[in-house]
C-alpha cells in the first residue's frame, strides 16, 4: 500500500491521494512479480492472508491452475469482492513473472501483437482534472487541449441525479456539454458517455434517446449491471450502443449479457475481473458474438499498463481508457516508463513482464508501506 498522506500535484481538481495497492510475489529464484488492484486494501490484505496456502510453493507459471484452485474454493463461499480484487493482482503478478522468465513483453504472452499502438479516449472528470479544468464552464478549452494532443475521444459523465429518476433540467444541463462538444469539435472528437450505474430504467432510457442525434460512441453503464433482461430491453430500444461493465467479473458474469444481447461494447478492468488473463478470456467470449471491448484503466499505472499490452494482443479492440492526470503527474512518481498518449495512442513497453520500470525509491522514502502477507 502507499501513504495515505502521499498527495501528487498537477492540479488533479481532487485529493491527488493514490487508491491502488500492489501484491508482489517472490520466487526461489529471485524474480518478482508485481500486480495491482483498488480502491481498497484492507479487506485484498486479509484476502491474501486467508489464500496464502493455496498460492505459497506453487510455480507461479501455472497461471490457469493457480486461477481455477483460487476461484472454486472463492465461489463455493461467496465469490466477489475482495477476494475477487486479490485473485485479479495476483493474477497480474504471476504473469509478470511469467514473461520474466521467458524474456519476453506481456502481449507476447497473450498471444502477440494485433495492432502496434492502441488508441485511447481521455476519461475528463473534476477530481482527476486536466489543469484544474471543469467540464461545463471550460469544455471548449478542454476540448481544444485534447485535440491538440491528438486526443480524439473523450468520456464525460453529464447526467447526474437522486434517487435514480432525472429531472428534465438535468437532462438540458447535461445535454449542454455534448452540443458544446460537437459545435467546437464536430465529428473529431468521439463522446463516451458514463452514468455510473446511477439511474433506473426509464431514466437511463430517456438519456439514450436524447443522445441518439449526437452519434456518440456507447453510453457506458447506465444502470447496475444486475438485471441482464433490463439491459437487453435498453440495448433494444436505442441507437446508442451499450456498453457495460467495469463491474463485472469473470467470464461466468458476463455470458448471460452477452447471450441476450444486452451489450454492445464489453468493458471490463483487468484489476477487478479476475485478471489479466481472465480479461483475455472475456475479450475471446466477447469475439465470438462480434463485440468488440474497451478497457477500464483508471486505478494505478500497472492496471494501465497491462491494458495496454492486452489491447495490443486482442482481435476485438476499440478504445482503451487514459487519463491526463494520472499519466502525466500520478504515475510517473511511481513508474519511470509511463506511455504517454502519441497522436491519440500508446504502446506497451517491450521489456519482458509487464515491463513497467518501478521506482525503487518508492520503497526506500517510505512513500510504498510494506507488509509480508506469508512466506515459505
Amino acid at each position: 500500500t502507499f501513504r495515505r498522506d502521499l498527495k501528487i500535484g498537477g492540479g488533479s481538481g481532487g485529493s491527488g491521494a493514490t487508491e491502488w495497492f500492489w501484491v508482489r510475489l517472490h520466487t526461489n529464484t529471485g524474480l518478482i512479480g508485481a500486480g495491482e488492484s483498488y480502491p481498497y486494501s484492507n479487506a485484498e490484505i486479509g484476502a491474501l492472508k486467508d489464500y496464502a496456502s493455496l498460492i505459497l510453493g506453487r510455480d507461479p507459471r501455472d497461471i490457469d491452475g493457480l486461477w481455477r484452485s483460487y476461484y472454486h474454493q472463492m465461489t463455493m463461499r461467496n465469490a466477489g469482492g475482495a477476494d475477487m480484487r486479490a485473485l485479479s493482482a495476483l493474477n497480474m503478478a504471476q504473469l509478470d513473472i511469467l514473461g520474466q522468465a521467458a524474456g519476453l513483453p506481456l502481449y507476447r504472452l497473450l498471444g502477440g501483437r494485433t495492432r502496434p499502438r492502441v488508441r485511447v479516449y481521455n476519461t475528463t472528470t473534476n477530481y482527476w482534472a486536466i489543469n484544474e479544468t471543469r467540464m461545463g464552464p471550460d469544455t471548449v478549452k478542454i476540448v481544444q487541449f485534447l485535440l491538440e494532443r491528438g486526443i480524439t475521444a473523450m468520456k464525460i459523465y453529464p447526467f447526474d441525479a437522486r434517487d435514480r429518476y432525472l429531472t428534465s433540467e438535468a437532462l438540458e444541463r447535461g445535454m449542454q456539454w455534448i452540443r458544446d462538444i460537437r459545435k467546437e469539435a464536430g465529428s473529431k472528437m468521439d463522446i463516451c458517455v458514463d452514468l455510473w450505474g446511477r439511474f433506473d430504467f426509464p431514466s437511463a432510457l430517456r438519456i439514450a434517446k436524447a443522445l441518439e442525434p449526437y452519434d456518440i460512441m456507447y453510453l457506458e453503464d447506465a444502470m447496475l449491471p444486475v438485471n441482464a433482461d433490463a439491459y437487453a430491453r435498453l440495448a433494444a430500444e436505442t441507437s446508442v450502443p451499450i456498453c457495460m461493465s467495469e463491474t463485472l467479473a469473470t467470464r461466468y458474469e458476463f455470458r448471460e449479457f452477452f447471450e441476450k444481447k444486452a451489450v454492445d461494447v464489453v468493458m471490463f478492468d483487468v484489476t477487478w475481473c479476475g485478471g489479466v488473463s481472465e480479461a483475455k478470456y472475456i475479450a475471446d467470449m466477447a469475439d465470438a458474438y462480434q463485440l468488440p471491448i474497451s478497457p477500464h484503466t483508471c486505478g494505478g499505472p500497472l492496471l494501465y499498463i497491462c491494458s495496454a499490452h492486452l489491447c495490443s494482443a486482442v482481435q476485438n479492440f476499440l478504445i482503451m481508457e487514459s487519463n491526463y492526470w494520472k499519466y502525466t503527474h500520478q504515475y510517473p512518481h511511481f513508474v519511470a516508463n509511463v506511455p504517454v498518449p502519441v497522436n491519440g495512442s500508446v504502446a506497451p513497453p517491450e521489456l519482458p513482464g509487464i515491463g513497467a520500470e518501478i521506482k525503487p525509491e518508492i520503497f526506500r522514502n517510505g512513500d510504498a508501506i510494506v507488509e509480508t502477507i506469508a512466506q515459505a
